[in-house]
């Protein structure tokens, strides 16, 4: 029987949209997942192009982590998990994706997320991007079709990295990265919404991806 390291990370992951909500609050700007509908294993999820009250978008709630995440981590603390992997929400420290400047109540909420996590003993793992840019990126750039994206990628990820120097050892810069190529077999729906692609320029795919 092969015997666990006293240091290895037992733990859990979960990303921002999929767990925070508060999808307009304290500043955050709106997400490519935001306009993510619900799905089933009958009926796949749709990305539209503006929200549309008849559908339900998962991440606009979420779990409401946002509001609750005190208790969830005290939670995660009494089950004995040693690290939580979470993602920070591109969108909420720089609401458009292009400013100068971050969104300060986007850092302070991580920053206490982070803190708590401390305080129970529990190992913040960030990933950096986890399908959160936001979508004036896509609108007005072209998302990663646009090189000026990676420049705003970088400074978003120097911030975020400067501003937790010392509490967070461990990152993930991206989730899945091979669903960001449209050239590889693991290309789904993500791919196109996160490429920024046109609906016209996706040959033979029938669904509305495109946020542009």
């Amino acid at each position: 029987m092969t015997k666990l390291s006293k240091n290895f990370l037992w733990g859990v992951s979960i990303a921002a949209h999929q767990l925070e909500g508060a999808w307009q609050v304290d500043g955050k700007g709106p997400g490519i997942m935001d306009f993510a509908t619900s799905g089933t294993y009958e009926k796949p999820r749709e990305f539209t192009l503006e929200i549309e009250e008849d559908k339900k978008y998962p991440s606009h709630e979420g779990i409401d982590f946002y509001h609750r995440y005190k208790q969830d981590i005290e939670l995660l603390a009494q089950m004995g998990f040693k690290a939580l992997r979470i993602s920070i929400d591109w969108s909420r420290i720089f609401p458009h994706g292009d400013e100068d400047m971050p969104n300060e109540k986007g850092l302070a909420y991580y920053h206490d997320v982070v803190d708590t996590l401390i305080q129970h003993g529990i190992e913040p793992i960030i990933t950096l991007y986890h399908f959160e840019m936001p979508v004036y990126l896509v609108r007005h750039y072209d998302s990663w079709l646009n090189r000026k994206v990676i420049d705003f990628y970088l400074h978003y990820v120097e911030t975020v990295v400067k501003s937790f120097k010392g509490k967070v050892r461990y990152w993930v810069t991206f989730n899945e990265m091979n669903h960001i190529d449209p050239q590889t077999e693991a290309s789904d729906i993500f791919t196109y919404i996160i490429a920024g692609l046109k609906y016209s320029e996706i040959e033979g795919n029938k669904k509305k991806f495109s946020l542009a």
